[in-house]
């Protein structure tokens, strides 16, 4: 017993415990964690020529590697790493027409697509290749007719309403940039962006929302486009300033220029 007290009291127990600690912690984490995405499966041609339309279209940003680009002078970065962000980032940015950029800004802007389909799955082998990364979603992932819609508008309400706009008619963010409108986006670059988190967007991976939930949120963004308008206009579906600004403009004006009416012909 005095040899078992007397090596608790040795200046290194405390230091070796700590250490049995971290290891068994590091291990419990290596077993349970979640797994992350597969990296490509896709063909060695298909990875072959997405490499060469990245070096074409992207590396002048990205760099020849997608190591991306180092900072100038000012701390800008005129292009990020693209290792690890998977081959939906790559659908989502390119298939919308945000990528390759027309001008450096704030923010990227959506313009017509300049790639076929078959040109942006290959240059999504290729950075999906260079590291596990979310994946494209499968059709069935984000077929909103599959979803539940009512449970779809709560999670829309309490992750994306605030940016998004209640209506998903978008919104100003700070510095120049904002929350695109998401009314007629398509389902799969609903799903991606969900998962890659573009420009301020944050990323929600399946702990946050699961892909039966993702699918869910699709499904609402689907039923809220087919909804009339009861009123007749929606007015941009911008919520109660352009409505109070429309009241002011044309209602309260046509009752002045009812009372400028009136008054002339009592004179």
């Amino acid at each position: 017993m005095t040899a078992l007290a007397a090596r608790r009291r040795h200046p290194f127990a405390l230091v070796l415990l700590i250490a049995l600690g971290l290891l068994a912690t590091g291990a419990l984490y290596a077993a349970l964690a979640p797994r992350p995405a597969a990296a490509s499966t896709a063909s060695a041609s298909d990875i072959e020529q997405g490499h060469k339309l990245f070096i074409a279209n992207c590396a002048s940003c990205h760099g020849v590697n997608a190591e991306g680009s180092r900072k100038n002078a000012k701390g800008e970065v005129a292009g990020p790493s693209l290792i690890g962000v998977g081959a939906a980032a790559v659908d989502f940015q390119v298939g919308t027409g945000r990528m390759p950029l027309t001008f450096p800004g704030p923010q990227a802007m959506q313009k017509p697509n300049t790639f076929t389909d078959e040109q942006i799955s290959q240059m999504a082998a290729y950075v999906a290749s260079l590291a596990p990364g979310p994946a494209v979603p499968a059709q069935e992932a984000v077929d909103g007719s599959k979803g539940d819609p009512a449970r779809g508008g709560e999670i829309f309400r309490v992750n994306c309403a605030m940016c998004h706009n209640f209506a998903g008619a978008g919104g100003a963010l700070t510095r120049g940039k904002y929350a695109p409108s998401i009314r007629g986006v398509d389902g799969k670059h609903v799903y991606e962006a969900m998962v890659t988190g573009p420009q301020s967007m944050p990323v929600f991976n399946d702990q946050n929302i699961t892909p039966e939930r993702k699918r869910d949120v699709i499904a609402f963004l689907n039923t809220i486009q087919e909804e009339p308008n009861a009123s007749g206009s929606a007015l941009g579906n911008l919520g109660p300033v352009p409505e109070g600004l429309f009241v002011w403009i044309v209602g309260i004006g046509a009752l002045i220029g009812c009372a400028v009416w009136l008054g002339s012909k009592a004179a």
